[in-house]
């Protein structure tokens, strides 16, 4: 695994009359092209699809919520965090939904606008009680290995707004050979639904926006994807909001990691 280091320290349902559950949504989401509605192709060069799979040469993930189940070391963290600094514990279920957008804004949240604690003392509890407890509960999702083994042939990069130490700590701890390339929030890159990191791994790989696309699970997936051009698989089983997914037209939509053999070539 190649890593781009900063400086700084459920399925729901079976198949429904034979028909694979994976959906295609937002059909002519670029610039209202339609899309080819299935059969086989005469071409794959440029991501055509042949025998109703589509041809691609990188798959970019997201890390939380979509390759490993994190949030529950993740909302142990803020709650440890914010007991040590005398404040109230939150609702497990709150803090899920704080997270996605990097570890500054995963903090302030938690702590408060007006509380009296600064972000730099809640980063040096969470920190340190992070990287002890990051792998307490955290797995990758049923199926992930068994897809990313399927992909073996593929360059395969992550692309997270986590912090890319607490990333590689994950990563490293739960095996992360299968990823040529490894980016974080972090890094300068800006971060979802901002498009940097996002082309700066196609950069890295030399891969086009054609043979890339992006697996995520929440709208900075969706919109950082179609920011830098690359189509776009959401998945219904990590921590995203599934309306506001879908309204964000994603080209693909799953309910499993393993629907990803079923959909790329």
């Amino acid at each position: 695994m190649e890593d781009y280091r900063a400086d700084a320290p459920s399925s729901r349902g079976a198949k429904a009359d034979g028909e694979f559950r994976a959906r295609r949504l937002g059909e002519g989401n670029r610039s209202n092209e339609a899309r080819p509605s299935g059969g086989i192709t005469r071409r794959v060069a440029k991501g055509e699809r042949i025998m109703g799979k589509t041809s691609v040469e990188l798959l970019i993930f997201d890390l939380d919520g979509t390759l490993i189940e994190s949030k529950w070391d993740i909302a142990a963290s803020v709650n440890f965090t914010l007991a040590e600094l005398g404040l109230s514990q939150r609702p497990i279920e709150e803090i899920f939904g704080f997270v996605g957008d990097g570890v500054k804004q995963l903090l302030r949240l938690s702590i408060g606008e007006d509380s009296r604690v600064t972000f730099d003392e809640a980063l040096r509890v969470f920190r340190r009680q992070y990287l002890s407890h990051c792998l307490d509960r955290t797995t990758f999702y049923p199926g992930i290995g068994e897809m990313l083994t399927h992909f073996a042939g593929k360059r395969k990069a992550v692309a997270t707004n986590k912090s890319i130490e607490y990333t590689n700590a994950i990563l490293q701890g739960l095996g992360g050979n299968h990823f040529q390339y490894v980016v974080g929030g972090d890094h300068g890159f800006g971060l979802k639904p901002e498009p940097g990191m996002l082309l700066h791994v196609m950069e890295q790989l030399n891969v086009s926006r054609e043979q890339t696309v992006l697996v995520g699970d929440s709208t900075n997936d969706i919109n950082g994807g179609h920011n830098a051009g690359i189509r776009v698989c959401a998945v219904g089983y990590g921590m995203g909001n599934r309306p506001k997914m879908e309204a964000c037209r994603p080209d693909w939509f799953i309910e499993r990691p393993e629907e990803l053999m079923e959909l790329f070539i």
